[in-house]
């Protein structure tokens, strides 16, 4: 045997290894086959939807801004023409639509009032849009009439003063074997908001119609750090949790709290009976969730399904339903369209806040208690100092018509209208019905106002109101004008369902057209009574005097 150097056999380690690298090497070379992925990417159209459902996006004032709406209809304020600046950031840390908001806070005030209409117009080139060109394009050539406002709101994010406080804490231990960390921080930060209601005649800034708010939002984490060797291997685990409180949140609660002081002190009414409800405490919501958690699912659907039959939504006696019975469903849908939710048919956490809200107070504690159910779900009749709560959980939102007459008047008693004067009316319902509105001359007869052939629907929402006639509308269906000398007055009706197969022949004459055979409000009433179940409707009527157009000639002479 020869003597000399050994060759050293190649590990299979090391061929298993350089014969990957080769392959490797060789599919990068080659281009990828995008018709072998599509199964794969077929599914991106179904991926890329949201996991979470929609939801209304509200604030800690957003009942008092529903409080401010009732509260100016209750005063009787005429509508008002009003416009907004835009609201600069001129720290750049709140990158918001302020201006958007204050146009959604002035129309949640104004969906029963008819309060205020926001003139919509954008001088800013750079902002213009079809809309805008329009206009531009229709006021050149006189075919359109752009209304002056009566009032502005200017205003804007004044300041922001990041991490005012600030908390950090970091803590480890280090062996040979085990590394350990531990970290936490907390900052705060405050945003201030400065808006002022101005006159937009003068471009003046109307002395006290201001408001300026702070509100605080803030932020925190912790995490924990793990890192060991076993032998010549390493291992390592983190894990933390933080949260951040967002800007665009805080903002909308400054937006609402603003508008709800500029407007109320304008108008002249107690706007501070609507900053004091109880919903207006930040712990409501996280309340309300930590108790729609505890109560379970079966504890939600049975409070859901208690408060829909006590507010009228359910028969009375309906007893438990599935969650996907269509009579449910139904009731569920049309409680969330008359809240302003977002119509799903589904119990979820919005409308069991929507609700159980009017069953939440303060104790004496300050603390947020329930009132009207128990810890398990099950409605109960009392309340913690033994006071009976089923009348009230029942009157909780009665059924009712409200109708008012919109012409500016003064704040006591109507004057009667002169011969041909035009009357302006409005009417809601406290809940979604079907609506229909006759008017009643002086000399007995009645024609129907609504529905009509340009409004045949006769389904209404809650709380919107109703124009008899439609002033906003170019062309409205009818113009309601004082006749002769005497009482008139108009008669609305909510019903359940679709009354008009129930109604006799006569009724169903088409609007505007004399009904044969009915005579007054007594008749009107009479005939609705014969054909519905007392409990499947409400009626309203609001009368006026009419007097002789000489009579105001010789009254001025």
């Amino acid at each position: 045997m020869a003597s000399g150097t050994t060759r050293p056999k190649p590990r299979p380690g090391l061929w298993s290894g350089l014969l990957l690298t080769a392959l490797l090497a060789a599919g990068c070379a080659t281009p990828f086959d995008a018709r072998k992925d599509a199964a794969y990417h077929e599914k991106a159209g179904s991926m890329d939807r949201p996991v979470v459902r929609p939801v209304r996006s509200i604030s800690s004032f957003s009942d008092s801004l529903m409080c401010m709406d009732h509260m100016l209809r209750a005063a009787e304020l005429p509508t008002t023409l009003i416009a907004s600046k835009q609201f600069p950031d001129y720290s750049g840390k709140v990158p918001a639509a302020t201006k958007e908001m204050v146009i959604t806070a002035l129309s949640q005030m104004s969906h029963l009032s008819n309060a205020f209409r926001y003139v919509d117009y954008e001088v800013d080139i750079a902002r213009q849009d079809t809309v805008q060109n329009l206009t531009t394009i229709l006021l050149n050539n006189n075919q359109m009439q752009l209304q002056r406002p009566a009032l502005y709101v200017s205003g804007a994010v004044a300041f922001v003063d990041q991490n005012v406080i600030s908390n950090n804490l970091n803590a480890g231990t280090s062996a040979s074997r085990l590394d350990t960390g531990y970290s936490r921080s907390r900052n705060a930060t405050i945003i201030g908001l400065e808006m002022h209601l101005g006159d937009f005649r003068t471009r003046t800034l109307i002395p006290g119609m201001d408001s300026a708010n702070e509100v605080i939002i803030g932020s925190a984490g912790q995490g924990l750090d793990l890192a060991g060797r076993i032998g010549n291997y390493g291992v390592q685990f983190n894990v933390g949790r933080d949260y951040t409180l967002g800007t665009g949140g805080a903002l909308r609660t400054l937006v609402d709290l603003a508008m709800i002081e500029l407007v109320g002190k304008w108008a002249r009414v107690p706007y501070w009976q609507c900053l004091m409800l109880d919903q207006t405490n930040p712990a409501f919501q996280r309340q309300m969730r930590d108790w729609y958690d505890a109560s379970g699912f079966i504890g939600q659907i049975k409070l859901i399904q208690n408060s829909l039959e006590h507010q009228g939504y359910l028969p009375k006696g309906t007893g438990s339903l599935p969650v996907n019975n269509p009579m449910f469903r139904s009731a569920l849908a049309r409680f969330q369209a008359d809240k302003g939710l977002v119509v799903t048919g589904v119990p979820d956490f919005q409308t069991y806040d929507r609700a159980l809200r009017n069953f939440v107070a303060l104790g004496e504690d300050g603390t947020l208690q329930r009132i009207g159910w128990a810890n398990s779900g099950a409605a109960v009749a009392t309340a913690a100092d033994g006071t009976s709560k089923a009348a009230e959980w029942a009157a909780a939102d009665p059924w009712a018509i409200n109708l008012q007459i919109e012409n500016p008047q003064p704040a006591n008693e109507r004057p009667a209208f002169k011969q041909g004067e035009q009357v302006f009316l409005s009417a809601t319902v406290s809940r979604s019905s079907y609506l229909y509105c006759y008017f009643v001359g002086s000399d007995g007869n009645a024609m129907r106002l609504t529905p009509n052939a340009l409004n045949p629907n006769a389904q209404v929402s809650a709380n919107q109101a109703v124009r008899l006639p439609d002033w906003m509308s170019p062309n409205p269906a009818f113009i309601l004008d004082a006749g002769k000398p005497g009482t008139e007055a108009v008669t609305c009706a909510a019903t359940r369902d679709d009354a008009s197969p129930r109604l006799p022949a006569a009724m169903q004459v088409p609007a505007l057209t004399l009904i044969q055979g009915v005579r007054g409000t007594e008749g009107l009433l009479q005939t609705f009574e014969n054909a519905l179940d007392k409990n499947d409707y409400v009626t309203q009527t609001i009368q006026w005097k009419v007097e002789p157009a000489a009579a105001s000639n010789s009254a001025r002479k």
